[in-house]
Parts: structure tokens; sequence; C-alpha cells
């Protein structure tokens, strides 16, 4: 296992700078692509830059079922702890700035946030431009792989002794998102899950092909649901409309999981908390972190 964490006395604005070096390729000393993926990256973008003074940051590498050295991002409060952990699942693009800030985020908050790699088995997606090669490789991370993945995530996360392993959560955003409601039906070990506009239900237009591809789908896992879940999505994302947010909150309601739902924020495009994209929407982004953190605090840190 490859451990790379720093102890930052905190850092500076140009470390967090998007500049045409930054989105050239992976940063000295760091397993990740250093800025913002380009694919998506807008070009009046002022994105959250969170500092990691009072935090312990860095790359770590631990083993996958599969035998895979799996790298991911953590960020942690300093001190012993022990600290409850999140689980931060990225979307296509992978563990870019964005991802990494969130995690950092996160553990202002208080708690362990990790955020494994789940795609450079085959690539690593964030500094592509070509979305074309990007689709392929996220469509070659299946199901099977991704808990997987998650599985070894908590498991060495576990082993730590700054972690607080009976309080563990997961938020996930777009494809992440999707992995939130899988993992919060597959692993009793998950005590809450915040899904940021994650696929519910194939599309009306999919293939047979990609209505298998895409299983298990969020609106069949309500029965199975292990913990509270709550869903973040747009009234306006074309990608995930309406009628699915309202088959899966009709799931959840037969499944009788009061204590699960999704808030549809008016008007809001698909990914309105990245803020690195022309899709985000500072005030949807701001209530969304902080239903996010009012689910987590009473979950994770009772």
């Amino acid at each position: 296992m490859t451990v790379r964490l720093t102890r930052p006395e905190g850092s500076e604005p140009q470390d967090f700078a998007l500049s045409r070096r930054a989105l050239a390729g992976v940063s000295a000393g760091s397993l990740f692509f250093a800025g913002y993926a380009p694919a998506a990256l807008a070009a009046q973008a002022a994105p959250i830059r969170t500092d990691a003074e009072g935090l312990q940051v860095g790359d770590v590498t631990y083993p996958a079922p599969d035998g895979f050295q799996l790298p991911a991002y953590v960020a942690r409060p300093q001190g012993d702890g022990p600290f409850p952990v999140v689980i931060v699942v990225s979307e296509i693009f992978g563990v870019h700035e964005y991802i990494r800030d969130v995690c950092r985020r996160l553990a202002k908050a208080g708690y362990a946030a990790i955020a494994p790699a789940f795609f450079v088995r085959v690539e690593d997606p964030a500094p592509l431009s070509d979305m074309a090669r990007v689709q392929e490789i996220v469509a070659a991370a299946k199901y099977p792989q991704v808990m997987g993945d998650v599985s070894a995530t908590m498991e060495w996360a576990s082993t730590q002794p700054w972690v607080r392993d009976d309080r563990m959560g997961i938020t996930g955003f777009c494809w992440g998102g999707k992995v939130v409601w899988q993992a919060c039906a597959r692993f009793a070990s998950l005590d809450a899950g915040v899904a940021w506009y994650g696929r519910l239900a194939p599309s009306a237009e999919a293939t047979p092909e990609q209505r298998v591809a895409g299983e298990p789908w969020p609106v069949d896992l309500a029965d199975d649901l292990k913990c509270p879940v709550l869903g973040l999505y747009g009234e306006a994302d074309r990608g995930i409309p309406l009628p699915s947010v309202e088959q899966m909150n009709t799931a959840l309601q037969r499944a009788g999981r009061t204590d699960s739902g999704i808030h549809v924020y008016p008007a809001a495009p698909h990914g309105f908390h990245a803020d690195y994209r022309d899709s985000y929407r500072e005030a949807d982004a701001r209530d969304g972190w902080r239903r996010l953190l009012e689910l987590f605090d009473a979950r994770l840190k009772a």
C-alpha cells in the first residue's frame, strides 16, 4: 500500500489557479490531474477554493477486490480523531480539483473524506477534452467493479486509527449520484447517502443493451436501501426528467422509506453544484450543501 499524506501549513491562492500549466497534467508528487476537468470547465468559472489549513490531505492507494491498487484522495481534520467518514464519488471526470475541493470542504466540517479514482484502470478522464473517450472510460467501470471499489474504500478506512468506522456516509455527483443509491442499497455499513442528480431510471430512448448496462437502477432499489438517502435534483435537468424523479419518490413511499426522498430545485439544471461549470447555481448549491451537512451531522456525528 502506498500512502502519501501531507500536513500543510495552508495553501496559497496560486496553488489552485486555473492556469494552462495546471490544466496540462498531473502535479509533481500527486497521483491525480492537477486542475479542473477541461471538458467541462467554463471560461468564466470562479470555483470555490478551500484551503488545507488545519487539514491533513494527500493521496493513498489500497487494494481493490480485483487486486488493483486503487488511488484515492483523502482530506481530514488534523488530529487523532476519530472522524466519521464520507466517501465522495466523482462525476464522469474522475478525481479532479472540484472533487478534491469537495473533500476539503467536508474535512473542514469534521469528516474524513475519501474520493476513490474509479476510472483509472482504463485511463484518467480528468485531463481529457474528448467527451467520446471520457464516456468510453466511464462505461468500462461496471457495477461489480464500482461496488468492489466502494467496499475496498470502507475496508481501508476502517483500518485507519483516525477513522470512526461505525459512522460512514457517501455522497456523489452525476454518475456518482447513481452510485450513491446503489451503494446504500448494498452496504449495511453505510449510515447515510446524499445523491446529487444521479440518474434514477433508464431514459425512454434507451436501448435494451443500455437498460441492462445501467442495472441496477435506483428506482428498483428502494426496498433494499440500508440507510436514509437524500436526493438533490434540478427541475430543468434535461437528462433526468421529473417523471423519473416522481417515480423514485413513489418507489420510496411504497417501500416505507420515510427517511429518504428527493428535493427538487426549481429551474436548476444538471450539475448545479459544480462551481467550475456553466451549470453552477450558487443559491441551490449552498442550500444543497446545507441539507447534506444536516443529514450527515445527524447520522454520522451522533
